[in-house]
């Protein structure tokens, strides 16, 4: 049987390749959002070692 180009489709393999290339999309992204939410960002004045007690009794 020979198909003309505008009749051909990717078929179940395309499909399941396509599926295959978003559930690891997917996966990927909910731990990069676990490991993002880890991360602990220091307020400002806090990575010098100040807090606002200490800028109040220098002044």
């Amino acid at each position: 049987m020979i198909l003309a180009a505008g009749e051909v489709s990717p078929g179940l393999l395309g499909f399941v390749v396509v599926a295959l290339i978003g559930l690891a999309l997917y996966i990927l992204i909910k731990s990069m959002n676990k490991q993002i939410s880890k991360i602990q960002v220091p307020r400002e004045g806090e990575a010098e070692g100040e807090t606002r007690d200490d800028e109040k009794a220098k002044k």
